[in-house]
């Protein structure tokens, strides 16, 4: 199979993220929270450093949520029944996006602690 070219795989990956946006709910809530998070860096006139630590956190939640989403996916693919195996994998990709989650709250107190109450 031909690889396509530059400009047509990076319209693929930009149409994953807006079936994304148009179809995952946890996806769009955790795009809003970006939203906040990127008014608050303006707002607050975040350091660079600090502005860096919330968006690592910030796209490490949103490609968590793809690839748990992508999991999912194949895995209704390879099993539309119920099956143990299947949950018991689906389980595992959503808690990475929970670890994903928890540390990008951490993150957050951690980082606008700092501005809110000095």
């Amino acid at each position: 199979m031909r690889k396509p070219p530059i400009h047509k795989s990076f319209l693929n990956a930009f149409r994953g993220i807006f079936v994304m946006m148009k179809s995952e709910r946890n996806f769009q809530l955790e795009l809003f929270a970006f939203f906040i998070n990127l008014f608050l860096i303006f707002y607050l006139k975040l350091s660079k450093l600090d502005t860096v630590f919330i968006l690592m956190v910030s796209f490490g939640v949103l490609a968590a949520e793809i690839f748990n989403t992508a999991i999912e996916k194949i895995c209704d693919i390879v099993q539309p029944e119920f099956d143990k195996r299947i949950r018991f994998i689906k389980d595992i990709a959503a808690g990475a996006v929970i670890l994903m989650a928890i540390l990008s709250v951490i993150t957050g107190i951690l980082v606008y602690w700092k501005y809110i109450f000095n």
